[in-house]
């Protein structure tokens, strides 16, 4: 094993994050001078160049990038000790979510108030990202729990995960659509309809395609975008039929019908996940107990 000190590898990480010497210097509180030798140092000990310097910009070489993705989540995993440190001698604590914004919204949020309400000391930090990227944040030790959507063919690594909500996806139109009321169309009929859909890197995206793909049809959206919100304010003025999960409409739906399908959609769930592997702060814990 290579004795190679914390320190060099601390100030790779943060030269790696920030791709700036200079913006690493400034979060290290160390000279410009310091970090480049510091980096000359550590590609000499491994005899690898793990930078790509130039005048304008800072890139990492293939082997720099390699080196990041296992500095990253053991960064982060003494980041969280030190939480969990500080975290015992206080009432508070911390807890880092990852979830998408849809999920946050229209389900994470009651918990959220509850847990605040109770525990008001409690530093909650929410990062939104895709379902599919929530699975990176947690592998990495970003965050201590995920909510995601399943299907996601993106989960088989993780160590501990629970079910805990099942729902189903509906298409939804104004009444510029009206003349399917009370019709059941088939997935070939919707092909006729312009549809209005997350885009391809969602899972909700995912599980469409797929099982569009199932009865052998080519799924051509409308529109494709990041955000449920946007898909519900674009068929509420009559853009398309949004494809969306339906408890986004549990709070209002007015000015929306659902339009029926012939095939039947199948249960999806929101689970949350974590790492069994590492401790998990009594924060933490506590908000776990809420599902």
């Amino acid at each position: 094993m290579m004795d190679i000190n914390y320190e060099l590898y601390k100030v790779f990480y943060h030269v790696a994050t920030t791709l700036s010497f200079s913006e690493a210097s400034k979060q290290l509180y160390i000279s410009q001078s310091a970090v480049s030798q510091s980096i000359k140092a550590l590609e000499k000990k491994l005899d690898q160049v793990l930078f790509i310097r130039s005048t304008k910009k800072v890139q990492l070489t293939p082997e720099g990038e390699i080196l990041l993705r296992h500095v990253e989540p053991a960064m982060n995993l003494i980041k969280r000790g030190e939480t969990q440190l500080l975290e015992s001698s206080t009432t508070g604590g911390q807890i880092r979510i990852g979830a998408s914004d849809t999920i946050c919204r229209y389900y994470l949020v009651n918990y959220l108030r509850q847990f605040h309400e109770s525990f008001p000391g409690a530093h909650i930090k929410v990062t939104n990202q895709t379902s599919i990227k929530c699975v990176d944040l947690l592998e990495n030790g970003q965050v201590d729990l995920i909510f995601i959507n399943h299907p996601n063919m993106h989960i088989s690594n993780l160590s501990a995960m629970k079910r805990i909500k099942t729902f189903r996806d509906v298409f939804v139109a104004n009444d510029s659509f009206s003349h399917l009321k009370g019709k059941k169309l088939s997935f070939r009929e919707l092909l006729d309809q312009p549809i209005l859909m997350l885009d391809r890197k969602s899972t909700t995206s995912e599980f469409l395609h797929n099982l569009f793909q199932k009865y052998q049809l080519d799924l051509v959206p409308e529109i494709e975008l990041s955000s449920n919100d946007l898909l519900i304010d674009l068929a509420r003025i009559g853009l398309g039929i949004a494809f969306i999960p339906d408890y986004c409409l549990e709070k209002d739906s007015s000015g929306l019908f659902v339009v029926e399908t012939k095939e039947e959609l199948p249960e999806r769930q929101i689970l949350v996940a974590y790492n069994d592997r590492i401790p998990m702060p009594k924060s933490v814990k506590t908000f776990l107990e809420y599902f």
